[in-house]
């Protein structure tokens, strides 16, 4: 698997908590700076972003991917846009979340959300 990171360094901590959450081996992890210019146009900074991946057409369609979404909302927004255009489906994300009463503050990987089957899922309500 291929995780996109546009946020904070995943640990080797959370890629193991990824592997079991997954049960897929790690085959690269891209760290993708996600810092905007918020006086420039974002879609052109968001397409940017997308390219820094290096994959190619075929790797978007066929690689299993996994994203760590930037903490900007907007650009967050903009960015899975741009990714389901590519992939042709909403890609996997982590939710990481702090570990309560941690001292320095650390973090953990609380789920991996399948925005493609939240979608589908969502698909059915809209008909009630």
């Amino acid at each position: 698997m291929i995780i996109l990171n546009y946020a904070h360094p995943i640990t080797v901590a959370q890629q193991e908590q990824i592997v079991a959450l997954t049960g897929q081996h790690i085959d690269r992890l891209l760290d993708i700076p996600s810092q905007i210019d918020q006086q420039q146009p974002l879609l052109p900074q968001i397409v940017a972003m997308a390219d820094a991946a290096g994959l190619s057409p075929q790797q978007w369609q066929s690689e299993a991917i996994l994203v760590n979404l930037p903490a900007l909302n907007f650009s967050a927004a903009a960015l899975l846009a741009e990714l389901h255009g590519r992939m042709g489906y909403f890609p996997p994300v982590l939710r990481i979340r702090p570990i309560v009463g941690s001292l320095p503050p650390r973090y953990e990987v609380a789920e991996i959300l399948n925005l493609q089957v939240l979608r589908d899922e969502a698909r059915t309500r809209r008909a009630q």
